[in-house]
């Protein structure tokens, strides 16, 4: 236990003469490498007039070559030498390594952290969905029933003549619930045009009555289809239990009154809706009213 402190001693002193030794040798390698070309040389001058000339200098660069790279792995060895005498004892060398290790697991642990924190997107492209939402469809639908209603189509639907009814008008498709079926196009009028065209009619027990009266912003209006045309949602006919209702659509500010499926309805059925007239004075008038 005595001799070990003796021992690191003598070792670094054996260290420090290694490093001159190759330090020495190095500078030695180095005149050599430098001075080798100029005594080939040497040997193949002339004398001219008493005085030796040297010729131009045939370089042997391959031996140079040597030289040089001899000369820097000397200097690489007494490099490594000199450092390795600069630790004298175990408990150095211990720690050099452990600083060593632990820059090594710092580098480690940052690396995994700068991987954890990278999102999927940095890796795959971000995938977008192609479903339209609920907001798209809706007005992708109400641009539909404009068109319909704007230029007066009207599918899937006929007219029939039924006994002891009059006319009807009977689908041709199937309509699912809450679909768009036709309009109830007639004249719009505010409530006193609608008024004066209502006494009117009175006056006239043949002229049948297709006013439909409704409210919109506040307002009431009624939609006056008495006059004969070609379109099928005048005459629809009435039933507490239809399969259809009405409802109003606006466009650019102008309610339009339409009838909708209030049930899925099957090909060859007749449109129904309630007309949702009460009065006693109707249903005397039109007893039917009260089915």
């Amino acid at each position: 236990m005595q001799n070990e402190p003796q021992k690191n001693g003598d070792c670094k002193e054996e260290g420090n003469k290694c490093t001159i030794c190759l330090l020495t040798l190095v500078t030695f390698t180095e005149f050599v490498a430098s001075h080798s070309f100029v005594c080939i040389a040497a040997r193949r001058g002339s004398t001219v007039n008493g005085e030796f000339i040297l010729p131009k200098m045939a370089v042997n660069e391959e031996l140079v070559h040597r030289a040089e790279e001899q000369t820097h792995q000397l200097h690489c060895t007494a490099s490594y030498i000199h450092a390795s005498s600069a630790v004298t004892s175990p408990s150095q060398r211990k720690r050099a390594c452990r600083t060593v290790k632990v820059k090594t697991s710092t580098k480690r642990i940052t690396d995994t952290k700068s991987t954890q924190s990278r999102k999927v997107t940095d890796y795959y492209p971000i995938r977008r969905s192609s479903r339209k939402s609920k907001s798209e469809l809706k007005c992708e639908e109400k641009r539909h029933i404009d068109m319909l209603i704007t230029n007066g189509i009207e599918n899937g639907m006929m007219v029939r003549y039924i006994e002891g009814k009059g006319r009807g008008v009977f689908v041709t498709q199937k309509f699912q619930k809450g679909q768009y079926v036709v309009e109830y196009h007639g004249d719009l009028l505010q409530i006193t045009d609608a008024k004066k065209r209502e006494a009117l009619y009175t006056q006239d027990p043949t002229t049948g009555c297709y006013m439909y009266y409704f409210q919109y912003l506040s307002k009431t209006y009624c939609v006056d289809a008495t006059k004969e045309s070609d379109r099928l949602g005048r005459l629809i006919n009435h039933s507490k239990n239809g399969n259809c209702q009405t409802k109003l659509h606006d466009i650019n500010g102008i309610p339009h009154l339409i009838l909708v499926a209030s049930r899925d309805i099957q090909k060859g059925e007749e449109l129904l809706y309630d007309y949702g007239d009460r009065s006693k004075a109707s249903i005397e008038a039109h007893p039917w009213l009260k089915h």
